[in-house]
C-alpha cells in the first residue's frame, strides 16, 4: 500500500512560513538554500523539485520516492502567484480546494481530502507526496504515515506551523536522518 508522506522543510521553532505565509525561499524570503540543500535534493528526492527550477538545473530525474503530490490551495496559490499554474508537472497533481475553479493542468479536488487520499493509498504506485501547507496537513494528519522534515537550522519565533491541527498525540519513530555541511538536517520518521 503506499503511504503518505509529508516531506516539508521546517525551521527549528516548527514553522515552514513566516506569518504572511509568503513562500520562505522566495526572492523575498528568509529562508537559506545553500548548494549543498539543493545537492542533496537533487541527488535523493528530484521529484520535489518545483519544475521551473528542474528546468534550471538541468534535472530530468523522475526519482524513486513518489510520483503523486497533493496540496492545500494556500500552498498552490503561492505557484499562481509566482505564474506556475503547475509546479509539477512530472507529477500526477491534486490540489484540494473547494473555491478553485477546474483547471486542465493538475487535478482540482472539492471533496473530503481524508477520503480521497484513502482511495489513492489504495492503488499502485510510488508514495504520494503532501507538500503542504499547514491547514491541509492539519486536515490529513491522521492519513500521513511519514515525515521527511527538512530541517533548517533556523527560528522565526511566529509563523505558519507544520501543522495546523487540533490537540492529537502522536507517536513517531525515527528511522533516517542526514546532516549537510551547511547545517540542515533531513529526519525521517514513520508513524509508530
Amino acid at each position: 500500500m503506499r503511504r503518505l508522506v509529508y516531506c516539508i522543510a521546517s525551521t527549528i521553532d516548527g514553522f515552514i512560513a513566516g506569518p504572511d505565509g509568503a513562500d520562505p525561499s522566495g526572492a523575498d524570503g528568509f529562508w537559506p538554500v545553500p548548494g549543498d540543500y539543493v545537492s542533496h535534493v537533487i541527488e535523493n528526492y528530484p521529484e520535489i523539485l518545483p519544475a521551473p527550477a528542474r528546468r534550471a538545473m538541468g534535472v530530468t530525474d523522475l526519482g524513486t520516492h513518489f510520483d503523486t503530490v497533493v496540496e492545500g490551495r494556500n500552498s498552490y496559490s503561492l505557484g499562481l502567484d509566482a505564474g506556475i499554474v503547475d509546479a509539477f508537472p512530472h507529477l500526477r497533481h491534486l490540489v484540494f480546494s473547494r473555491t478553485l475553479g477546474a483547471n486542465e493542468s493538475v487535478e482540482v479536488i472539492p471533496d473530503d481530502p481524508v477520503a480521497t487520499v484513502r482511495s489513492l493509498k489504495r492503488e499502485s504506485g510510488k508514495d504520494i507526496w503532501l507538500v503542504g501547507g499547514a491547514t491541509i496537513a492539519g486536515a490529513l494528519y491522521s492519513e500521513i504515515d511519514r515525515l521527511i522534515v527538512k530541517l533548517a537550522p533556523i527560528t522565526i519565533g511566529a509563523g505558519i506551523p507544520l501543522f495546523a491541527a487540533g490537540f492529537e498525540p502522536a507517536h513517531w519513530g525515527l528511522t533516517d536522518v542526514h546532516r549537510i555541511d551547511s547545517g540542515a538536517l533531513f529526519l525521517t520518521y514513520d508513524r509508530a
